[in-house]
């Protein structure tokens, strides 16, 4: 196995992918804003860990520079942050959208666009995106988490066409429902109420598989939503 890049990585989805990737024998680079929160997670995986501002092109060469020096070439670059700016349409901040949209989706793209650079010379690889059902469909008053998901899942569509041919697997997620976690209260499930929400190491466990997939049956999307989740 080669180096698993994650970006914004934390706690839940990516921290679940991390101890699988790890398990399967992959070197690990962690990359987020506060990599302080990561200090338990890269004990138990030997994860690196780059502090990274996914909207600037700076940090995501330093990330992929610290990738190539680690043993084994990447082979495995999956894309997690997102922001949300809730609001009416006339009452949103233009900053604070502009800001989230390049988290969402410029900075998609600049990690995919780096992962590629290392990828396409070695005619193999994956690059995931982590996606949302508001890239699919827009909900009222979230216009800003819609066009941050709508642009990545565009990204990935569009990868998927310019790469597949070149040996890259290409993956979009949408995740339709809450991730379990513990840690907020509003989020945990009752016993009236079980498997409502997404587990993340079951996710983790969609994303392998998907890594596993023969080319000559490669998806480029997969929907993930519990089994009471409506459509």
């Amino acid at each position: 196995m080669g180096t698993a890049v994650i970006i914004g990585a934390g706690e839940g989805l990516s921290a679940s992918l991390a101890r699988k990737l790890h398990a399967r024998g992959h070197s690990l680079l962690l990359a987020a804003r506060n990599t302080g929160k990561l200090a338990e997670l890269q004990a138990e995986t030997g994860a690196t860990l780059v502090a990274c501002d996914a909207s600037e092109a700076a940090d995501m060469e330093k990330v992929f520079a610290e990738a190539d020096a680690m043993e084994g070439p990447i082979d495995v670059a999956v894309y997690n942050p997102s922001a949300r700016v809730r609001g009416g349409i006339t009452e949103l901040d233009p900053a604070a959208v502009k800001s989230a949209i390049l988290i969402t989706g410029y900075g998609a793209f600049l990690m995919a666009q780096q992962a590629a650079k290392r990828m396409i010379p070695q005619g193999r690889g994956a690059i995931l995106f982590t996606g949302a059902s508001a890239g699919v469909k827009g909900y009222p008053n979230s216009s800003t988490f819609a066009m941050g998901k709508f642009a990545l899942r565009g990204l990935a569509q569009s990868l998927a066409r310019e790469l597949h041919p070149q040996g890259i697997h290409i993956g979009h997620f949408v995740i339709d429902g809450g991730i379990r976690n513990a840690s907020r209260p509003e989020r945990v499930e009752t016993a009236e109420n079980p498997d409502s929400m997404l587990d993340p190491d079951a996710i983790a466990e969609s994303y392998l598989h998907f890594l596993d997939q023969p080319r000559s049956s490669w998806a480029w999307e997969i929907e993930l939503r519990p089994w009471v989740e409506k459509f």
